[in-house]
């Protein structure tokens, strides 16, 4: 099984975050990566910022 991952730290912004997330699949991370993008960087959960932060989904786990 696939895991998938973003990492924060690749996408530098007014907010200084170390946060990686991951999860076994596609679905589950955009959850928390919304949850997580609204209530700490204030982004908003539109069909265009999912379609965008999808694309930037990695396979595998976060570098340390």
């Amino acid at each position: 099984m696939a895991r998938y991952y973003i990492d924060c730290r690749d996408y530098p912004g007014d907010v200084k975050c170390s946060v990686a997330l991951a999860a076994d699949s596609k679905e589950e991370l955009l959850q928390a990566v919304i949850e997580h993008g609204a209530s700490v960087h204030g982004y908003e959960d539109t069909p265009e910022f999912r379609t965008n932060i999808t694309k930037e989904f990695k396979e595998g786990t976060p570098p340390m």
